[in-house]
């Protein structure tokens, strides 16, 4: 029994030894691997990089933005992003008590007891991150987003999270909690361009922050933690979820009681922007949304249209969106110099053409915005440049202004037919000549005038806009390969579930935008090269430095050199289709659905496109100089008796047409190459 007893308590013993020599051995190993392989050096640059950074900040740094500057394609000032932090600045004194307890309950509990770091809250983190395979919980401290908001990015990497502790211990050291409570409660980001609770108070409630109740006040602490998730505009009902979260969270706390948490949650929320802060400016949206997508290329972010799977599609939104932000925050604060291609005359002219062709349509929604919209975007086939976009009817309206040109998806109707189907199918060897046959398809479409003609040309068929013809081609070509035409011009909304025979007509799962029209119409123009369309010609920064170059640019000083074809852009079509499709297009004008929406003496192709119900109605149509798609319908799809596409999209698009195409010479268009046709039956 004394051996046995001895031999149990030996074995403890050397059991306890091995654990604390392999404890010893892995922590040897991580030292060794740390300083061999460089991360001490490393680690020692960051720490000196935040020790410098710290050092040299003051209290002006937390108050002060620069002001940037947007100007249009004639070099004139269009708008600033004004440096609003000195005007909006609000002292720790004179900042509500329920604020402050607010956004500790919410973000950093500690933020009173730590020292810029939570470790604990780290670990935690990082425990989650490895159970769930994702960054599921936050691990930093006010101190730490302070430090990362106003020194240095949202980029997920180890260098700048140990960049960031470093700057959070220095500004813990330098300055008090109040102090960094009030840089913080100034400089986090609101979204829409407002820095900092009180420009958030009053760009949402048009009010100062001590004028808003609980409820209120809650609901402006729930956006920082994803202003783009949380975005009172365009995601109301999450930013109200968080509301609701916080305000239970303060009840557990016991800094309110049940009754007030209650009675604020079920208070509703109206906001009320400030005036003019909103304006109905269709290039202001854009031009930011092309800006921030300019300044994420300029980092390196590559965009995508297409996934592989929904895993993959939501791993790459969620990277979209982080960058998304940063490169947004850095739009509103950074000074940037941003010229553009936006023509203010042609923009006037097509927001006088939707207004003028809309004008009899007076009935307004519940918030007394135009029932009937409409929206039109405009591209310079001669660069790819966007020079024009509006995104809706003109209207005094005190809110968020829906620029539909490229934040609205419709069904395109049979607009979509040369894109999808006609254009590749003359690639295979269809000619405009083609015989094809016009008769009732079998649990197929019929024709929108009910009339069947027979064997007739493709010409025809196009001009005539024969649903039966595109269903059967796009059959006979199958519906993936049409929809490769599609994705490969960055349409972004094309579902898997639209790999079927009703994409023929435009019977999307969730539709096409103008813009996305209006750029596959430009890349027929174009001998089947596709430009990306963009409004912004290059960025710089105050000192004058290129932040920013677009690829037209950069590939025309290149083109100077050689002459190379790719500086075209992006080959999508054979030039031969493209040509042929164009000249289908003509005859479309000239004796087809778009019958006498001419241009005068000025040739023009285009396409008319009517969905189901007369629910939405488009026209897209171009010259050698320039497209432009128009599309009309309501917000919320209804019929719209006389809405076809060649009624109120059509004359839109022909008046707004003549007047930007006034004193131009007239050009043709590029004439095709006769070519073998094929029997169609």
């Amino acid at each position: 029994m004394t051996k046995q007893k001895k031999k149990k308590k030996y074995r403890g013993f050397w059991i306890f030894f091995k654990i604390q020599l392999t404890l010893l051995l892995l922590l040897g190993g991580v030292m060794v691997y740390y300083f061999v392989g460089g991360y001490a050096q490393t680690v020692q640059q960051l720490k000196s990089e935040a020790d410098s950074l710290v050092a040299k900040s003051n209290t002006a740094l937390f108050r002060k933005g620069e002001t940037g500057l947007v100007y249009d394609c004639q070099g004139n000032l269009i708008k600033t992003y004004q440096g609003e932090k000195d005007s909006y600045y609000i002292e720790y004194k004179d900042i509500p008590d329920i604020v402050k307890e607010m956004m500790i309950s919410v973000e950093d509990r500690k933020f009173l007891k730590h020292k810029g770091v939570d470790y604990r809250a780290i670990i935690r983190a990082a425990i989650a991150m490895l159970r769930n395979g994702e960054v599921t919980q936050g691990g930093s401290t006010i101190t730490q987003q302070l430090a990362r908001n106003v020194f240095l990015t949202n980029e997920v990497t180890w260098q700048r999270k140990v960049e960031e502790i470093f700057i959070a211990q220095n500004l813990e050291q330098k300055y008090t909690k109040s102090q960094i409570m009030e840089f913080y409660l100034n400089n986090i980001y609101f979204g829409n361009g407002y820095y900092g609770i009180q420009a958030a108070a009053q760009g949402y409630f048009s009010k100062n922050i001590d004028q808003l109740d609980l409820s209120q006040t809650a609901f402006l602490c729930a956006i920082p933690n994803n202003p783009t998730l949380y975005d009172p505009i365009n995601n109301k009902n999450n930013t109200l979820s968080r509301r609701n979260h916080i305000l239970s969270g303060m009840y557990e706390q016991g800094l309110i009681s049940l009754s007030v948490s209650k009675e604020a949650k079920n208070e509703r929320i109206r906001l009320k922007r400030k005036k003019g802060v909103e304006k109905n400016n269709y290039v202001e949206t854009y031009v930011n949304y092309c800006a921030i997508r300019a300044l994420m290329k300029a980092q390196g972010f590559e965009f995508q249209y297409s996934f592989e799977s929904e895993k993959k599609r939501n791993a790459y939104h969620k990277k979209y969106e982080q960058m998304y932000k940063d490169c947004e925050r850095s739009l509103y604060i950074s000074g940037y110099r941003i010229h553009t291609s936006i023509d203010l005359k042609q923009q006037e002219k097509l927001q006088d053409a939707i207004d003028t062709g809309l004008s009899s349509f007076t009935d307004v929604n519940e918030e007394g915005i135009f029932k009937l919209q409409a929206s039109g975007v405009t591209i310079d086939n001669s660069t790819g440049y966007v020079t024009s976009i509006v995104g809706g009817r003109s209207q005094d309206f005190n809110g968020y202004t829906l620029n539909r040109a490229f934040q609205s998806f419709r069904q395109p109707g049979s607009a979509i037919k040369p894109l999808l189907v006609y254009t590749p199918a003359l690639e295979r060897g269809y000619t405009p000549d083609t015989p094809v046959l016009d008769a009732p398809v079998a649990e197929g479409p019929s024709n929108a005038d009910g009339m069947y003609e027979g064997t007739i040309t493709l010409r025809h068929a196009v001009k005539k806009s024969k649903n039966t013809i595109a269903w059967k081609m796009l059959d006979e070509l199958t519906p993936g390969a049409g929809l490769a035409y599609l994705e490969a011009m960055n349409f972004s909304r094309i579902d898997v579930e639209d790999n079927r025979l009703p994409a023929a007509l435009g019977g999307f799962t969730n539709g096409v935008s103008t813009l996305e029209m209006s750029a596959g119409y430009a890349t027929l123009q174009n001998d089947g090269y596709y430009r990306e369309p963009d409004c912004i010609v290059k960025i710089k920064d105050t000192q004058g430095n290129l932040i920013y170059l677009s690829d037209y640019e950069t590939n025309d000083k290149k083109s100077k050199k050689q002459d190379d074809e790719e500086n075209e852009g992006t080959r999508i079509y054979k030039s031969n289709a493209s040509r042929m499709m164009t000249d289908m297009l003509q005859t479309v004008i000239l004796e087809g659905t778009g019958s006498g929406l001419g241009l005068g003496d000025m040739p023009c192709a285009g396409k008319t496109g009517t969905t189901n119900d007369n629910k939405d109605g488009w026209f897209a149509g171009y010259t050698k100089y320039y497209t432009t798609s128009i599309w009309v319908g309501y917000d919320q799809p209804a019929s719209l008796p006389g809405l076809t596409g060649s009624s109120y999209p059509g004359h839109i698009w022909q008046n707004y047409m003549l007047s930007i195409h006034e004193n131009l010479e007239p050009v043709s268009f590029m004439p095709y190459i006769e070519q073998k046709e094929i029997d169609y039956e």
